[in-house]
């Protein structure tokens, strides 16, 4: 399965939504880092051998393998292993270095959509003309992560009517979308507001639920803090939404592709 996360207004927590999902995900996964405006995975992590990421292998070599029509049974010598185990596909250092990928965006959707593993995608800051659009119609969900706070919910509405005639969002068949919330653990009123603003305006999407704001978890996870989280209000969080975004994106999976 394919599962595209992305935020409709500057940085609510994408990238941290992703890497904590992809850490305690239930099934084997990879996760790929599409960012339009410069990955953050590959810096964030290191492998192995605590040396860092090659930025070059990754979405620059897959595009490259892409133009070449080479099968996704070769998707894992574009992957990289972090410390810890997480599967990484590495994202572009600066957005300049998307000019050349073009029209290969559905031949790599593809392939990541056939891997026989769950796969989780920072598709970044989505604004119209995207070139990550090809993705998201690919995806089995869509996930938006937005923060409590109403410029972020302008945003999101104006996001969702954008997106609704390509995802074709609401009809037969379409692809699912789902919100999660950043927002403190004791915030218990802001998904349940933002339910009811967008079934106000019509918007067929789904709350998902919350993902805890928790900036030393969060620095743990990407290495720059010592510190064992696995009972962390982060970790704790993403399991809890781990599932509901699964169960999301497998309804659409069982679903035959639209003709």
């Amino acid at each position: 399965m394919l599962i595209a996360f992305a935020s409709a207004k500057g940085s609510p927590g994408v990238t941290t939504t992703v890497n904590a999902l992809g850490a305690i995900w239930p099934f084997d996964v990879v996760v790929a880092d599409f960012d339009p405006a410069g990955g953050d995975l590959a810096l964030r992590h290191r492998d192995v051998h605590g040396e860092p990421l090659d930025p070059e292998r990754g979405l620059l070599s897959l595009a490259a393998a892409a133009r070449r029509g080479v099968a996704e049974a070769h998707m894992a010598e574009h992957l990289q292993t972090a410390d810890g185990g997480l599967d990484l596909l590495a994202g572009v250092v600066r957005p300049e270095q998307l000019t050349g990928i073009g029209a290969v965006w559905p031949a790599m959707a593809t392939m990541l959509k056939t891997l026989p593993v769950d796969v989780l995608v920072d598709c970044g800051r989505i604004v119209p003309g995207t070139p990550l659009l090809p993705v998201m119609n690919a995806a089995d969900a869509v996930v938006f992560v937005v923060r409590p706070g109403i410029e972020y919910y302008a945003h999101l509405r104006e996001r969702l009517r954008w997106l609704a005639e390509p995802l074709q969002i609401g009809k037969a068949g379409s692809i699912p979308v789902g919100i999660v919330l950043v927002a403190d653990s004791g915030d218990t009123a802001s998904a349940r507001d933002l339910d009811r603003l967008l079934q106000h305006d019509g918007h067929q999407v789904t709350v998902l639920g919350r993902i805890a704001d928790d900036p030393k978890a969060a620095g743990a996870l990407a290495g720059r803090w010592n510190r064992r989280i696995d009972r962390s209000l982060l970790v704790r969080s993403a399991r809890e939404l781990s599932e509901t975004v699964r169960r999301l994106a497998q309804n659409h999976a069982r679903i035959p592709s639209r003709s």
